[in-house]
């Protein structure tokens, strides 16, 4: 199924973003670096959009009153999710805050049922066990305790605020265009990056403008994590527009074992095998989800 592919090749896409983004913390603070994944993002999602366009001669989009909503909920949303996702990475490690934004997997299928989507029963026992696999990856450590809640606590917020983002993406894709869905997840994808460059460039002009020098000074990198997060948020939002936001979340776990990797190379961290158990339980919950 074709939001099985999109979403798989999501993951390692974002995972490649969220470490450039990481390195930009420091100098432009979590909201700066937060900036980053739009501002630079929103040429690239033009473009694809342009080309999609082209291919779609037959689309009519409707940017309804209904779609607006839908959308400017997903993009405010998205862009305290990441904030949190970064604050999260910067106080609890790569791997770690990857895990915990994992908890927006049964909060996204909860708020999708309450938004109209139905999932099977064996749908909902993936989402169980994936979610207590992703529970087992992130418990700290004895020694880790002292300095673990506000990490975890900012990364449980991030898994909120990313579970209304992706029901609230689905309901932007199906409003405007349900009959082209490609083409309207990257019509969606640009309304929501141009909502949010608009909206948190402004607030870090009049509270922190410092930041902003600092996100424009280190344009290179930002430009690797504007294409890396813009493809991601592509594949995301294509994969919403033609599933549930429970599934395709779901699926998305399998980021978990590639950020650990990454952070393995890159960062020094190191998996236990406690850890290891966790990600088993959930590679078998991701397979529940998506098999019919």
């Amino acid at each position: 199924m074709l939001w099985i592919i999109l979403t798989a090749a999501a993951a390692p896409l974002q995972v490649a973003r969220n470490a450039l983004q990481r390195g930009l913390v420091g100098d432009a603070g979590p909201w700066g670096a937060t900036l980053v994944r739009f501002l630079f993002g929103l040429p690239f999602s033009i473009a694809m959009f342009a080309v999609v366009s082209l291919l779609t001669p037959d689309a009519h989009p409707d940017p309804s009153v209904r779609f607006w909503e839908a959308v400017v909920i997903g993009a405010v949303a998205q862009m305290a999710a990441t904030g949190f996702l970064l604050l999260t990475m910067h106080r609890s490690g790569f791997a770690v805050a990857t895990v915990m934004q994992q908890s927006s997997l049964p909060l996204a299928a909860v708020l999708g049922v309450f938004l109209g989507d139905a999932l099977p029963a064996q749908a909902w026992g993936g989402v169980a066990i994936a979610t207590v696999g992703l529970v087992t990856l992130s418990w700290p450590k004895p020694k880790d305790v002292k300095g673990s809640p506000s990490g975890a606590m900012s990364g449980l917020a991030s898994g909120l605020a990313f579970a209304v983002a992706l029901n609230g993406y689905r309901k932007a894709g199906l409003a405007l265009d349900a009959g082209h869905p490609i083409y309207s997840a990257l019509g969606s994808l640009g309304c929501a990056q141009v909502i949010q460059s608009v909206l948190l460039g402004g607030i870090l002009f009049a509270v922190r403008r410092e930041a902003l020098r600092a996100v424009m000074a280190s344009w290179k990198p930002s430009l690797g994590a504007g294409f890396f997060g813009s493809a991601a948020s592509a594949c995301w939002f294509g994969a919403l527009a033609l599933a549930p936001a429970g599934p395709v979340r779901a699926v998305g776990v399998i980021e978990a074992p590639i950020a650990a990797a990454v952070g393995r190379r890159l960062f020094l961290e190191k998996l236990s095998p406690r850890q290891w158990v966790g990600g088993a339980l959930t590679t078998v919950g991701v397979v529940l989800t998506v098999l019919r």
